[in-house]
């Protein structure tokens, strides 16, 4: 079960996930939530190209393939459909009405792939997220609305002529009113702890008198005296709370029986006034914890410097998923998320024990994500799950790189462990990648391999090319990465260059060829660029995850299909 899929989430959620199989959908779909908010309602003649999901960017537009999306959707009718028409009527035809022409018929094949008992969490901003919500009544239906969640995402900062935006909204709806909720609790505020027990046992224990009657007369034991105290008297009656009661294991028959046993076990809290009514001492540490509310200020965003952060623009905390997941599912079911950028919600759902299943546009992502899994949970989690969608021979890189180079770019870093030098098309100097070493002490200068990726036909001048961008770049070594056989000039032409000797080690210093050249081919049968390796020079480009606090258990285990 445990998948990640590459390619369109709206073609592998129906070609791919059954009916009802999954338990919890997170989604984060991509916005420009950094832009002027006035930009999405601009008008468009719907003439331009058909755009595609690029990593870190939102380019949905209104454009010739949203206006198709949205005539599908209101061709088949029903309450999307209605809705749909009346977006169109209030927006006109923009950005705005494009995403919203694209998100809907993903929720649809997201409430198909939902249990009954399922839930879905669709997290967005203040842009659109109220457009998001009718989109989302006329998907799953108003009454199965549970909340609108506000998390807290960032600190204070100011903001031209408004008041600072600090939140993101969580759309939490359910498929039917027999959805699966844990009921989770969190942690009372320090606050109203100290302000309401604020008595101390002689051993130093916090406590809250509370009352140990109710209003009103009752006949009865409830009604008769204890210890000289008569509540008829004053019009009230014994009401000893039952819940706390059974906590405490109180054991007796009758109401006085009980009291007599709380007061022999310490629990009774006698008044110094005379005549006062004895009160249940109630101790802070016996607290079950407060109801989570719908605004969650208590998750912070991820800082700078956090061990999680891996450098992924949207990435949210783990505690903020490990929330979503542990309220609407149990051990053993399945989380999907469709956005799933960097794997947060993957990697938390591996480490509670769920099964998941993870969707992206971008080969960025996938690599991010496999790098992650085998950071955080070691080679035999990383072994276990399937990645479909991927090349996993030459021809399928040649029908990747026909229909996207760009993709194919990133796909072909991946396979090396190389970033992308830009995250959109332009002006790259001569760099598709690169990746980052030190071979020396710490504290030693960062050294860089050039990395260049060639889908179409190659010759001697891209080699001495890329040794230009090596010797300009001041880099330790030039890689070229191709779909074609390297000729045998270009091979000359690269053992020219001569080697670069790495300063690690002691004694004769390892050379390694200043110029590599490899195919996909190559790269597949699991070749790999010769340089200083993390084994012994401490290569990255990734920024590595941490390792899981809760590594999978052995039955956690054996529900990875």
């Amino acid at each position: 079960m445990n998948t990640l899929y590459y390619g369109d989430n709206l073609e592998i959620l129906r070609r791919y996930v059954t009916d009802e199989a999954v338990d919890l959908v997170y989604l984060d779909p991509p916005f420009k939530s950094d832009q002027d908010y006035n930009v999405l309602f601009a008008e468009q003649d719907g003439s331009r190209a058909a755009a595609q999901i690029r990593a870190f960017e939102d380019t949905w537009h209104w454009d010739l393939g949203s206006a198709a999306a949205f005539e599908e959707l209101v061709e088949g009718g029903g309450r999307v459909s209605q809705v749909m028409q009346a977006f169109r009527t209030f927006l006109g035809e923009n950005d705005m009405l494009a995403y919203l022409s694209m998100m809907a018929p993903r929720l649809v094949e997201l409430r198909r792939a939902l249990k009954p008992t399922g839930s879905i969490y669709l997290h967005c901003d203040a842009t659109a997220s109220h457009y998001l919500k009718m989109l989302m009544d006329a998907v799953f239906f108003p009454l199965n609305f549970r909340n609108e969640i506000i998390w807290k995402r960032t600190h204070a900062h100011g903001s031209s002529k408004r008041f600072g935006p600090l939140h993101d909204v969580i759309l939490f709806y359910s498929k039917s009113d027999t959805y699966l909720w844990a009921g989770l609790k969190g942690e009372h505020d320090p606050a109203y702890v100290a302000k309401h027990f604020r008595h101390a046992d002689t051993n130093g224990r916090l406590f809250q008198p509370i009352s140990l009657t109710g209003a009103g007369v009752r006949g009865g034991e409830s009604g008769r005296p204890w210890r000289k105290i008569n509540p008829t008297a004053v019009g009230r009656h014994w009401a000893l709370p039952g819940a706390i009661i059974r906590q405490l294991e109180i054991k007796g028959e009758t109401v006085q029986e009980k009291l007599e046993a709380l007061d022999a076990a310490g629990l009774i809290f006698w008044p110094q006034k005379k005549g006062g009514t004895p009160r249940l001492k109630w101790y802070a540490d016996k607290l079950e914890g407060a109801a989570l509310p719908d605004i969650w200020s208590d998750i912070p965003p991820i800082s700078s410097q956090a061990a999680e952060r891996l450098g992924y623009p949207t990435q949210k905390p783990e505690a903020l998923l490990e929330r979503i997941i542990k309220a609407s599912t149990n051990a053993g079911d399945v989380v999907l998320d469709p956005f799933c950028g960097c794997g947060t919600a993957i990697a938390v759902a591996q480490r509670l024990g769920r099964r998941w299943i993870g969707i992206d546009i971008t080969h960025l992502a996938i690599t991010l994500i496999k790098f992650r899994l085998q950071d955080a949970f070691g080679k035999a989690v990383a072994a276990s799950y399937k990645v479909k969608g991927e090349p996993f021979s030459p021809p399928d890189a040649r029908d990747l790189a026909a229909s996207d180079p760009y993709q194919f770019q990133v796909w072909a870093l991946g396979l090396v462990g190389a970033r992308p030098t830009e995250f959109k098309k332009g002006a790259d100097r001569g760099i598709d990648g690169r990746l980052f070493f030190h071979d020396e002490d710490p504290g030693g200068p960062t050294k860089q391999i050039i990395f260049s990726v060639k889908a179409g036909k190659t010759g001697p001048a891209h080699v001495r090319d890329l040794r230009g961008v090596v010797e300009r770049e001041k880099a330790a070594i030039g890689v070229l990465l191709s779909l074609e056989e390297p000729t045998r000039e270009m091979r000359k032409e690269a053992a020219s260059a001569g080697f670069y000797e790495s300063s690690w080690g002691a004694g004769e210093k390892p050379k390694h060829a200043r110029m590599q050249l490899y195919t996909v081919g190559e790269l597949l049968e699991g070749r790999q660029p010769d340089f200083p390796t993390m084994r012994s020079a401490k290569a990255r480009t990734f920024k590595k995850a941490p390792k899981a606090k809760s590594p999978p258990t052995h039955s956690q285990k054996n529900m990875i299909d």
